[in-house]
């Protein structure tokens, strides 16, 4: 997902429009990366780190509560920070795009809230 958030940041940084949606969006994609990236990497350390097969001189770190809440929320920063762009990209376009796009990443974040708190 970092990886598509970024690629969508270099499409919209190529658009060369006055409009303030393009730096929007393209702000939010970028958070979206670089918290989908900072999720996995904080992710892969706790794998390899509780995982039964690591080498014996592995520490055993006594914050993976907070890690894990680090993982939670930074993979939650990420979502709604791509749907915000995906949600602000239709109005380059025009305003019924943009409308259409918004109405669609709002849905999408209402549901993403309710999955999580189910």
């Amino acid at each position: 997902m970092g990886g598509f958030a970024a690629t969508f940041l270099g499409i919209l940084l190529q658009i060369s429009s006055p409009r303030r949606y393009v730096g929007w969006a393209a702000g939010a994609a970028a958070v979206a990366s670089t918290s989908f990236i900072l999720a996995v990497i904080a992710g892969t350390a706790v794998v390899l780190v509780v995982h039964p097969d690591a080498p014996p001189g592995m520490a055993k770190p006594t914050f993976l509560p907070q890690v894990r809440e680090v993982i939670f929320t930074t993979f939650a920063l990420g979502i709604y920070a791509i749907l915000l762009s995906l949600g602000l990209s239709g109005w380059i376009r025009s305003r019924a795009l943009g409308l259409i796009t918004a109405c669609a990443a709002f849905i999408a974040a209402v549901l993403v809230t309710l999955f999580v708190k189910w």
